[in-house]
C-alpha cells in the first residue's frame, strides 16, 4: 500500500506517521521545500511537530506529482478554503482508482459544501471514492503515541475497511463508518463550539457553563446534520461528541486557545497575531451560518461566534443574548 499525504501540517504529519507506523509506505508533500529536506534528512517536520520522529516508511518532496505517483491513498490535509484551488492542480496526477481521504474539518466559504463536496465536484470523482477522517484527533498526543480512537467514514465499505487497515495501530484505533455527512458536520461544527467554549474559559465560567456550550452545541449540530440527512447516533459517537469534548477540553486545542484570546478581549486581528494562526472555527462558523440558515435550522451557539469574530460582539454581549432567547423544550 503506498500513500500521498498532501499538506505538513500538524494533523497531516502525524497521519503520515501514523501510516507508517501501519506498515504503510508514505510519500507527504510539503508547500515549503525546506519542511520536505527536513523530514527526509532529521525525520520530523520541525515547524510543526519538532519533537516526533516520523518512522522510516515515510518520506516527503515538494513535487506533488512525486507524491502522487503511485498511490492508492490520497490523503489531503490541507486548510478548508484552499482545498478547491489545490486539488485542481493535482487531480489530473490522482490514479484513476486511489481513494480519496480527507482530513479537513471544514465548511468551504461562499458555497456551505462539506470538504467531500469539495472533493468530488473538484477532482471528478464518485462519492464513493472519497473517505473522511474524523473523531478526537489532537495530534501532538497522537504523535506522542497515546491511545485514540477515529472514525474512518466512507459510502463505500469496501474502501472504507482499505483505509482502516492502512492506518491501524496499537495506538490508533480506527472504526469504520457510512455516514459521511454527519462525521463532516460533526468535524466542522465542533470549532465553532470550542471557540465559544474557550471564550467562556478565558471570562471565568465554570463547569455549568462549559458542559452547557458542550451539549447544546451538539444538539445544534445535530439538527443541521438530520436536515442534512446524516444518521443522529453518529453524534453520540466519537466524530461527534468525542470529537467536541476533546476540541473543546483541551488547551492543545487550537480553535479553544483561539476562542480564550477572544474572551479576554482580544480583537480577531490580535488574536490572530497571539496564536499565529487563523483557527479553523473562525472562518467555517461564517459557512456554517449560511449553511444552517439555507436550511432553516437554529443554531444560535454558532451565530453568537460568528458576531464575535467577524463583527466585533462583545463576547459578554454573546452569553447574554444566548441566555436571553425565549425558553423552550430540550
Amino acid at each position: 500500500m503506498r500513500a500521498a499525504v498532501l499538506g505538513s501540517g500538524s494533523w497531516g504529519t502525524v497521519f503520515a506517521k501514523v501510516l507508517g507506523d501501519a506498515g504503510t509506505e508514505v510519500v507527504m508533500w510539503a508547500r515549503r521545500p525546506q519542511i520536505a529536506v527536513a523530514i527526509r534528512e532529521r525525520r520530523h517536520n520541525p515547524d510543526y511537530l519538532p519533537g516526533a520522529r516520523l518512522p522510516d516508511p515515510v518520506t516527503a518532496t515538494g513535487d506533488a506529482a512525486a507524491a502522487l505517483d503511485g498511490a492508492e491513498l490520497v490523503v489531503l490535509a490541507v486548510p478548508s478554503q484552499t482545498l478547491r484551488a489545490n486539488l485542481a492542480e493535482w487531480r489530473d496526477l490522482i490514479d484513476p482508482d486511489a481513494t480519496l481521504v480527507s482530513l479537513i474539518k471544514g465548511i468551504e466559504l461562499g458555497t456551505s459544501k462539506r470538504m467531500s463536496e469539495v472533493i468530488v465536484e473538484t477532482a471528478g470523482v464518485a462519492a464513493d471514492r472519497v473517505a473522511v477522517v474524523s473523531g478526537p484527533n489532537l495530534a501532538a498526543e497522537i504523535a506522542a503515541e497515546q491511545p485514540t480512537a477515529t472514525v474512518v467514514a466512507c459510502a463505500d465499505p469496501v474502501r472504507a475497511a482499505v483505509v482502516q487497515k492502512a492506518v491501524a495501530t496499537r495506538y490508533f484505533r480506527p472504526y469504520t463508518n457510512d455516514d459521511v455527512v454527519g462525521c463532516e458536520l460533526g468535524g466542522a461544527v465542533k470549532n465553532v463550539i470550542a471557540l465559544a467554549y474557550g471564550m467562556a474559559s478565558a471570562m471565568g465560567f465554570g463547569d455549568n457553563t462549559k458542559a452547557t456550550l458542550i451539549t447544546r452545541g451538539l444538539a445544534e449540530t445535530a439538527r443541521l446534520g438530520v436536515r442534512l440527512g446524516a444518521d443522529p447516533l453518529t453524534f453520540s459517537g466519537l466524530a461527534g461528541l468525542g470529537d467536541l469534548v476533546a476540541t473543546c477540553s483541551s488547551p492543545l486545542s487550537r480553535n479553544r486557545t483561539f476562542g480564550e484570546h477572544l474572551g479576554r478581549g482580544e480583537n480577531l486581528e490580535q488574536a490572530q497575531a497571539a496564536t499565529r494562526h487563523t483557527a479553523e472555527g473562525v472562518k467555517s462558523c461564517l459557512a456554517i451560518r449560511d449553511l444552517a440558515r439555507r436550511c432553516d435550522v437554529e443554531m444560535p451557539i454558532t451565530e453568537q461566534v460568528e458576531l464575535v469574530c467577524h463583527e466585533g460582539a462583545d463576547p459578554r454581549v454573546a452569553v447574554a443574548a444566548l441566555m436571553s432567547r425565549e425558553t423552550k423544550p430540550e
